[in-house]
């Protein structure tokens, strides 16, 4: 395994810096573009103190299977140039498109054999990749199915059930109205980066996820999809699962993994996003990072040689256990 580093140009010209992560012996190989969620996040999903840590074992364990890997630094982030709070949400999907297609391109890498494994925010933005001719198959790691405002409603839902129950009654009709005087702040502006409550937000990021509706492009998909989402989520509702099976019109594999959390840790206790810190202090969970090695591994690597010349692709209909 080795790591080199590769630039993707954006389509506004701005150079996506990342890692290729290759896989011993000569190539070409099949790879993994690796999406990562929202925020001020690295090429290995960190942001800061925490620290995601995706990028690292998923590269090492698809490697040791003869998958490639490419992640990224998202614009304003780590050595790519630009302003995360000025980025919106569409040109986080630009940007996943042009590196799709910068690793398509590389002569060592097999162009018919990609795939596209996202977490969270890039879940969503692999939906939207998943009708590409460059795909063959696609991982959805706590990724929602349902309109932007109202994932981020039921977010806002289940954080706040996590209030101290004796203040509960007390806070909640506030932080509502709160909530509520926000979200018209940031519909209402025309501006890229807005002040809420005195911080500056991403106002046009948060305006396009309000309005995005991911089922389009879960239906239109034409490829497998593996999806995957806690039952400690708290950010992505795990019932969400459901939808994707409806709406995949071909292979579609879902699994709901008790005690998994957003963070993709297990914790037995109470889901709370002030456990994040400890969480992160612990690997990535090895059983579902080892899942989602071994279903790309058996799709990706059995893959036809030859382009495909419709984007869609006859695939092995096996399937794992739960």
């Amino acid at each position: 395994m080795r790591d080199v580093n590769m630039t993707a140009a954006a389509d506004d010209g701005l150079s996506l810096v990342g890692t290729l992560t290759l896989p011993a012996g000569p190539g070409p190989h099949p790879a993994v573009l690796l999406l990562h969620g929202s925020g001020r996040l690295d090429r290995d999903a960190n942001a800061g103190r925490l620290r995601m840590e995706l990028g690292p074992p998923l590269a090492a364990a698809l490697a040791n299977r003869g998958i490639a890997t490419l992640r990224y630094d998202r614009r304003g982030v780590g050595a790519t140039a630009g302003d995360w709070r000025a980025t919106g949400f569409a040109d986080n999907r630009r940007d996943a498109a042009a590196a799709l297609r910068a690793l398509a391109a590389r002569p060592d890498i097999r162009a018919d054999a990609i795939g596209v494994v996202g977490h969270s925010e890039g879940a969503v933005h692999a939906m939207s990749l998943g009708a590409r001719p460059e795909v063959g198959a696609v991982v959805l790691l706590a990724g929602f199915a349902r309109p932007g405002e109202d994932a981020l409603r039921w977010q806002a839902g289940m954080i706040a059930r996590d209030l101290p129950a004796l203040v509960r009654p007390l806070l909640l009709p506030v932080l509502r109205a709160l909530a509520a005087r926000h979200l018209v702040r940031i519909r209402t502006t025309g501006a890229d980066v807005t002040r809420v409550a005195g911080m500056p937000m991403n106002a046009r990021w948060m305006r396009e996820l309000l309005d995005h509706d991911p089922r389009p492009d879960l239906a239109n998909i034409k490829v497998p999809v593996l999806a995957i989402t806690g039952g400690k989520d708290i950010q992505v509702d795990p019932a969400d699962l459901d939808e994707i099976r409806r709406l995949v019109p071909g292979e579609v594999e879902v699994h709901r993994i008790p005690d998994l959390t957003h963070v993709l840790r297990r914790d037995p206790g109470r889901p709370s996003v002030r456990s994040y810190p400890r969480l992160l202090r612990r690997p990535v969970d090895t059983d579902v990072l080892a899942q989602v090695v071994g279903w790309l591994a058996h799709r990706l690597r059995g893959a036809p040689q030859e382009m495909r010349a419709t984007g869609v692709t006859n695939h092995p209909d096996g399937m794992l256990n739960p």
